[in-house]
């Protein structure tokens, strides 16, 4: 008999981005609410007096907050020791800390270590679903995916491809680039709950016929998803416009060799020209904000609001380990403020949407992840408000649930996580 399991507390569940808290069709706010779990699947939700409780497994977790679990749309798996390195801009960063760090990953046992580390972060944070750069070894998508896989995460993956501008030992070819790539593709997309993510590194690194590389990957397996950078930082675009003269702009480059498409994740994409905005537009490729990193690399400041405007959908991400937490509470901070000197708004009900439902919607998976919808998988992340001194201080005057979102978005961080579940499974220790 299927084990039957039924998480107890406040619950908030999106069906559509909200404005303000008046957006009531939005979302969904169940006071005495309950999650009925059964085969790590949701197979009902609603107000706990109205669910069957026989022969159940009941979790109280009132009055926390449950949720859907946190998708996070651009990390670098290699880097989880490289966070917190000091006083570079990008360039420099990469040279002096992230490509010595990352050759590292070629040794089968420092990757299988490191990615049971990393996972065990990610949930510790909230963090059930999240798209991953690997390093330029297989080893390291190996490592990545298979702990992934005996976790049972919905995770998204893949080797950098990289066969310029980068030191011995963390550069392929174009042509083990690709078989390297096709490879961990027929081995991992579609294992479980395991997506492929083909991953020229950027322009900088991969030469042309890399590219034309990956871009035969992208017609081959046109279900994969494609991520890469584009416009983090000006010194990085004057260099690209170096190593590709003939192109219109930055993002043109990844055009002409057909990797700009709806299952597009351009990292950062901060200093756009107009006709690469109407590029986006078109071609419904996706943005990804990486707030902290943007701040502690002095990139600049990401323009949510004419984005928006021009009807892309961006996604959120904490990109470790330019980015400084692992939090999507914390990444969330930052992005309010960096909207704050633009004079652009984001409301806690929308930023809890952007982290959930929102970022499932541009991974095309928002039938799946990102929601608390029967049938969904069932990755919930549960939440108190008064985790810390602080917190239990300021929540005290608060008196709706948007005052509480935005404490947590503003204080919270791993502490804040009561518990995180995946596939119905608790991840955090008591």
């Amino acid at each position: 008999m299927p084990h039957k399991k039924i998480l107890r507390g406040r619950i908030l569940n999106f069906s559509a981005e909200p404005q303000d808290e008046t957006d009531t069709d939005a979302y969904e706010y169940v006071e005495d609410g309950a999650i009925v779990v059964v085969d790590g699947k949701i197979q009902a939700v609603g107000a706990f007096g109205d669910l069957d409780a026989s022969d159940a497994e009941i979790i109280d977790h009132r009055p926390n907050l449950l949720m859907a679990g946190f998708i996070d749309t651009h990390i670098h798996f290699p880097q989880v020791q490289v966070v917190a390195s000091w006083g570079s801009q990008l360039l420099d960063w990469l040279n002096n800390y992230t490509f010595p760090e990352e050759t590292r990953f070629a040794q089968d046992a420092h990757a299988q270590t490191m990615a049971n580390a990393f996972f065990d972060v990610l949930t510790a944070h909230g963090t059930t679903t999240a798209m991953s750069y690997c390093s330029v070894h297989s080893e390291s998508v190996e490592a990545y995916f298979s702990e992934a896989s005996r976790r049972g995460m919905c995770m998204i993956g893949g080797k950098v491809m990289m066969d310029r501008n980068a030191p011995d030992g963390l550069r392929d070819t174009p042509q083990s680039g690709y078989d390297d790539s096709k490879a961990l593709i027929e081995r991992w997309h579609g294992t479980g709950r395991l997506h492929y993510a083909i991953t020229p590194r950027f322009a900088i690194t991969s030469t042309p016929h890399q590219l034309e590389m990956a871009g035969a990957l992208v017609s081959e397996h046109p279900d994969c998803f494609v991520q890469t950078h584009l416009s983090e930082n000006k010194d990085e675009i004057a260099f690209t416009k170096d190593l590709y003269p003939q192109a219109r702009d930055y993002l043109d480059v990844y055009e002409t060799y057909g990797l700009v498409g709806p299952k597009t994740f351009l990292g950062h994409a901060i200093h756009l020209e107009p006709r690469e905005i109407d590029a986006l537009a078109e071609t419904g490729a996706h943005p990804v904000f990486c707030p902290t990193s943007n701040l502690f690399l002095g990139s600049g400041l990401f323009d949510d609001a004419g984005l928006r405007g021009n009807g892309i959908q961006s996604a959120i991400a904490t990109d470790i380990g330019a980015g400084t937490s692992y939090s999507m509470l914390q990444t969330l901070n930052e992005g309010y403020k960096i909207l704050q000197l633009q004079g652009q708004k984001l409301h806690p009900l929308r930023a809890f949407h952007w982290i959930t439902r929102g970022n499932a919607v541009t991974l095309g998976m928002e039938d799946r992840i990102g929601t608390l919808d029967v049938g969904s998988d069932a990755d919930i992340v549960v939440l108190n408000s008064q985790a810390t001194p602080a917190m239990a201080l300021r929540s005290a005057r608060a008196q709706t649930l948007s005052e509480e979102l935005f404490i947590l978005q503003i204080m919270g961080d791993d502490r804040s996580v009561t518990q995180t579940y995946v596939g119905g499974n608790s991840q955090k220790s008591a």
